[in-house]
């Protein structure tokens, strides 16, 4: 399960993750794509374990609240799945 919670958040920071501040996109960078820890992260900044905690919670936070207002990932994936189809249709 939570793989594919980390699978969604990478999706979600792809398409969002240029509007999260500087030190958001650096920490949550770290959680999926370096699959670091809170204190790994913590002691690679010279912060507090509950500055990342913080900012992850709150970039989390931003990036499924812009999803749920624009839609953007949810549409991808749906176009994605679409064009799938006609290829597979066009090979049978």
């Amino acid at each position: 399960m939570e793989i594919e919670k980390n699978i969604k958040l990478g999706k979600l920071f792809d398409a969002y993750g240029a509007i999260l501040s500087q030190s958001q996109q650096d920490v949550l960078g770290e959680y999926l794509y370096y699959d670091l820890t809170g204190s790994e992260i913590a002691e690679n900044k010279n912060i507090s374990r509950q500055a990342v905690k913080d900012s992850l919670k709150k970039a989390i936070k931003k990036l499924e609240e812009l999803e749920g207002r624009l839609h953007f990932v949810e549409k991808v994936e749906a176009l994605t799945n679409e064009i799938e189809a006609l290829r597979r249709q066009k090979e049978n």
